[in-house]
């Protein structure tokens, strides 16, 4: 599944100005890509997930997702989106404490109406591909900060979507820990074949990934 966006803008309001925040910006990702977008804080790196996760709609330009354009998408069509297509891991957990890693991920299975009892073959196999393989029954504050993060990875993937959009993955996490997050994440996209953008300032986390494009006052530039 490729994600693509195509000559978008995004600006807010400041003050008596406008902010553009993403100025004609091009991205495309194609399955099996693991793509890092790297630049200085304020850059326009968040708000370049938030309009590819579809959370913000771009003042133009367009987004498009397994080749359908979802710019224009109503608010329900663009949840469903969400839900289906893209997996979101955000730089913080976000764990809910009372929830074991396992029950974790079949929350997610429940928004799509799945039956706890069908999603727990697939929950406990994402687990175990992340590295997770008998902490299932764990709460949050029984796991590391690392095993934290990769449920949230697992969580992620739960509903099997095609792009994987991923902020500041190692920003909590020391070198080694961190490292292994990255690795992961590049495997997974391989095996997976997701289309896969991580915003990170770890630079030893570039030689993992496929791409490495830079955000500079909301232009997005460079590649190899």
């Amino acid at each position: 599944m490729t994600l693509k966006l195509t000559d978008v803008v995004l600006t807010y309001p400041d003050g008596d100005r406008v902010l553009t925040a993403l100025d004609h910006v091009d991205l495309a990702v194609a399955p099996g890509e693991f793509t890092a977008v790297v630049g200085p804080s304020g850059s326009g790196k968040s708000s370049l997930l938030a309009v590819a996760a579809t959370l913000i709609r771009p003042a133009s330009g367009t987004v498009s997702v397994a080749g359908t354009d979802v710019t224009d998408a109503g608010q329900a069509a663009r949840t469903r989106i969400r839900r289906d297509h893209i997996g979101i891991v955000f730089q913080q957990p976000n764990l809910l404490p009372s929830l074991t890693a396992l029950d974790q991920l079949l929350v997610m299975a429940h928004l799509t109406g799945t039956r706890p009892a069908a999603a727990a073959p697939r929950a406990r196999e994402l687990l175990h591909a992340v590295g997770l393989a008998g902490k299932e029954g764990r709460r949050p504050h029984q796991l590391s900060g690392g095993e934290r993060q990769r449920v949230n990875i697992a969580r992620a993937l739960m509903n099997a979507p095609g792009v994987l959009l991923v902020d500041e993955p190692t920003s909590a996490l020391d070198h080694q820990r961190g490292e292994r997050i990255v690795t992961l994440l590049a495997e997974l996209t391989r095996d997976n074949g997701l289309a896969t953008v991580m915003v990170t300032h770890d630079a030893s986390a570039l030689p993992l990934v496929d791409t490495v494009l830079t955000m500079t006052d909301g232009r997005l530039t460079g590649g190899r």
